[in-house]
């Protein structure tokens, strides 16, 4: 039997310039800058011209895309029905499929055979913007008819994380809170060839459009071993109740061998680099809604885990509490990480479509031997097949 990587586990696939963790530092990279100090310093704007053009930008290159960006932000009329047509209790994730694949009918309309499905560069990052724009205003009023809640429409004068909360929530948000959500934005725009990554690289790869890619990955992350996780830390946190019960609730969990969501990274083994920044935007959520209670819970459970399995929190499990402290329903969460990861999922379509190569594995096969069907009489024809010598190359 070959070498089977299960999961591709340990596979290089490609290069990419996109990003990388640096296994000196356990940092993550984005084209260079450690996400720490993006998360930081910078606003989301910013990182996602950094992810599309690997240079962060200068003053007027910042304001000549927040402009673009503030242009595009209402919710497309046409979105707003097919939107209104879903059941209230299909997932968010299902809303953001459905309207992306809508987006991208309307605009691919008339242009021709699949042939050219794929687009320029200049098409496809015109085309990257315009669903950075769009998805805040697809998230929020997905939250909003859930509700019952009518529409808000979007302001100019406010940046992208303010105006993602505007549209949310109809009031403007706390500096505390922007700036918390801010960096969660940033935190998660981007991880190199994750599965929701790989899967918009592959679509890229037989030359479909950009739209097609993106829905395939929004496929991918509702996946819980992927996007759903931040879900599924607020749904431990329900179950558990309170830090005094902890202890109990673990015993039974373990002794049912139940995966604990929020824990443990396919990529870093000595504990998530990200997550030290998504804590202390917890810790500032905690302190200005004063929930201390929420803290605690979430200090309880990562000292016991980590005594009993030696494994650390990603990213997942501060940013749970962290969205629900804001007031994101937990079925939202996982559409808010499309809103940023929509970064790095088009930074990789543009480097995949730039440097292309079809994205076709083999497998072992396992089943039976080969035979045949009873009474069949092969064609000459494919007995001549048969016999041909193996193609050059």
């Amino acid at each position: 039997m070959s070498d089977v990587r299960k999961g591709l586990a340990g596979v290089v696939a490609d290069v990419t310039a996109v990003s990388k963790v640096n296994p000196e530092t356990n940092s993550l990279l984005y084209r260079g800058y450690p996400v720490q100090e993006l998360a930081s310093t910078q606003p989301f704007e910013a990182v996602a011209y950094l992810l599309w053009h690997g240079e962060l930008p200068d003053a007027d290159q910042l304001a000549g895309l927040k402009s673009a960006e503030r242009r595009l932000r209402s919710l497309d009329p046409d979105v707003r029905t097919v939107l209104d047509m879903l059941p209230l209790d299909a997932h968010p994730m299902d809303d953001l499929r459905t309207a992306v694949s809508l987006l991208g009918a309307v605009d691919l309309a008339g242009s021709g055979s699949v042939l050219d499905a794929g687009g320029s560069a200049d098409d496809n990052l015109t085309r990257s913007l315009q669903l950075f724009a769009a998805l805040p205003a697809i998230v929020a009023y997905g939250q909003r008819r859930r509700r019952g809640l009518d529409l808000v429409e979007p302001r100019d004068d406010l940046d992208y994380a303010a105006n993602f909360l505007w549209m949310t929530f109809g009031a403007e948000s706390d500096e505390t809170v922007v700036d918390a959500f801010n960096r969660s934005m940033i935190l998660y725009a981007e991880h190199s060839f994750n599965a929701s990554t790989f899967t918009a690289r592959v679509v890229t790869s037989t030359l479909s459009d950009l739209y097609s890619a993106v829905v395939a990955a929004i496929g991918a992350l509702k996946g819980p071993l992927h996007g759903g996780a931040n879900e599924a830390v607020m749904r431990t946190f329900e179950e558990i109740g309170d830090a005094a019960a902890v202890p109990a609730w673990l015993d039974a969990a373990l002794g049912e061998k139940r995966k604990i969501m929020g824990f443990g990274h396919r990529v870093y083994k000595r504990g998530d680099s990200r997550v030290p920044t998504m804590k202390a935007a917890l810790d500032s959520l905690v302190s200005h809604f004063g929930r201390q209670d929420v803290l605690d819970l979430y200090t309880a459970l990562e000292d016991e885990f980590v005594a009993r399995k030696g494994i650390y929190p990603n990213l997942d499990y501060p940013s749970g509490p962290a969205y629900d402290l804001i007031g994101f329903d937990t079925p939202t969460f996982t559409p808010i990480f499309v809103a940023s990861r929509i970064t790095g999922w088009t930074a990789h379509i543009l480097e995949q479509a730039a440097s292309n190569a079809l994205i076709r594995p083999l497998s072992e096969y396992v089943g039976p031997d080969e035979r045949h069907v009873e009474g069949y009489v092969p064609h000459a024809d494919e007995l001549a097949i048969a016999d041909r010598p193996e193609e050059a190359g």
